[in-house]
């Protein structure tokens, strides 16, 4: 008999708030999270806005230079080894163990893992080659590979909080954190761990925006207010953001011993390759329409069930149509009709820590009792008709809810969550 994971705690340092209060907020009066921006010091690049991080500073590499809110307490001593998206994680995670009612000497018992996700940090790997490559190999920073690689999170993390349960760093492209959050889900409900601590972390520096831009993927509309419009005719491509959410997944009877407040069951979880291409996605939303099917058998509900969908939609326009196919042949199909909505149009593109940040989100709208709206939707693609895309946030409290992601290679990962009775 496997056992039941549910979400205890959550951490946020994301464009629209850097606590929960305030991210409820903003996902009820969708408010976004973007300003106008400059890369490289570059006017002249098309690039204008981005999901900025109010409060955070990394002006370089030296972690000597680096600021963050007075809210946040984060340790000199680890700055060495961390990139910008580690010191996010630190904050967001600290936020959800005391969220959880949690200490750090409560995690070092061998019950509790951590799984991580993030794509390194192009902007210290670049610095550390360019040392290496200046010195000619001869002088290089000793914490060049451990504070830039895609394992940075894991390594640091693991280390500050001794986490001697399982430790894996998750790396999927845009599905990343959804598969941290999925290989979580099955530690604890095969009993191998008791309690998980899931974060999903991303640098927003020049050196991770623009490196998008060759691939025509971000948005060139320079108005906030309307470069992120998922579902929308008029989307050019996504809006990128940085930061970091974490969640606390614990076994259901451990939790409720110890009187922890529960956000929402995690009822199941599927994952599917589109088998397509390397970059863009399925045109027919192929291996996400079966990473749906397996995640509601997984979860053992039906379509019909579903109350709410938060899509991956990021504003692209192939990737959005294939997603849009993809619910309808799961949903329109069987005749039901969930309210949709992608709240990347209020945060921007989180990347590999987006899958995280939605699932919180996910969580949030079944514990507040509300349905996030699709934000900035004004004339929706002919291929969304028959899709119930709700223009303003509902007070509708969705039992189940399913949370989709999609990244490079077709990796495509879903998560069902469920209202605690």
């Amino acid at each position: 008999m496997s056992l039941l994971p549910v979400i205890t705690g959550l951490g946020f340092v994301t464009s629209i708030g850097h606590d929960r209060a305030t991210v409820v907020r903003h996902l009820r009066e969708l408010r976004h999270g973007f300003q106008s921006a400059e890369f490289f010091g570059n006017p002249a690049l098309p690039v204008k806005v981005a999901g900025t991080l109010n409060g955070f500073a990394f002006p370089s590499p030296s972690w000597r230079d680096w600021r963050w809110p007075e809210k946040f307490t984060v340790d000199r001593e680890l700055l060495r080894g961390l990139a910008p998206h580690g010191v996010y994680a630190l904050c967001a995670l600290e936020q959800a163990l005391a969220d959880a009612g949690l200490t750090a000497a409560q995690l070092s018992d061998g019950t509790t893992g951590l799984f991580c996700a993030s794509a390194g940090s192009p902007f210290l790997l670049g610095n550390f080659i360019g040392q290496l490559q200046a010195a000619r190999g001869e002088r290089g920073n000793p914490m060049g590979v451990i504070s830039s690689i895609a394992g940075t999170l894991n390594f640091n993390l693991a280390a500050r909080y001794k986490i001697t349960g399982a430790v894996c760093g998750f790396v999927s492209a845009c599905a990343s954190s959804s598969h941290a959050l999925g290989y979580a889900m099955d530690e604890v409900r095969l009993g191998r761990q008791q309690r998980m601590l899931v974060v999903g972390a991303e640098d927003l520096t020049d050196e991770g925006v623009v490196s998008f831009s060759s691939m025509r993927a971000l948005s060139n509309n320079p108005d906030p207010a309307t470069a992120s419009r998922p579902f929308d005719r008029q989307r050019d491509g996504f809006v990128a953001t940085g930061g970091a959410v974490a969640l606390i997944v614990e076994e259901a009877s451990l939790a409720r011993a110890r009187g922890a407040h529960i956000y929402a069951e995690l009822a199941g979880w599927g994952q599917a390759g589109d088998g397509h291409n390397v970059a863009a996605p399925h045109p027919e939303g192929a291996g996400l329409r079966e990473a749906m099917r397996r995640t509601l058998a997984d979860a053992r509900v039906n379509a019909a069930d579903i109350a709410y969908v938060n899509a991956h939609a990021t504003s692209t326009p192939a990737g959005d149509r294939s997603e849009a196919l993809a619910l309808h042949a799961t949903f329109t199909s069987a005749g039901a009709k969930p309210r949709i909505s992608s709240t990347k149009a209020l945060t921007g593109h989180g990347l590999s820590m987006s899958g995280a940040m939605e699932a919180a989100f996910c969580a949030l709208a079944i514990d507040e009792g509300f349905i996030p709206g699709a934000a900035h939707l004004t004339e929706p693609d002919d291929v969304c008709e028959g899709l119930d895309l709700p223009r303003t946030s509902l007070e509708e409290a969705p039992r189940l809810v399913l949370n989709n992601s999609s990244g490079f290679g077709g990796s495509n990962v879903c998560h069902v969550l469920r209202r605690v009775a």
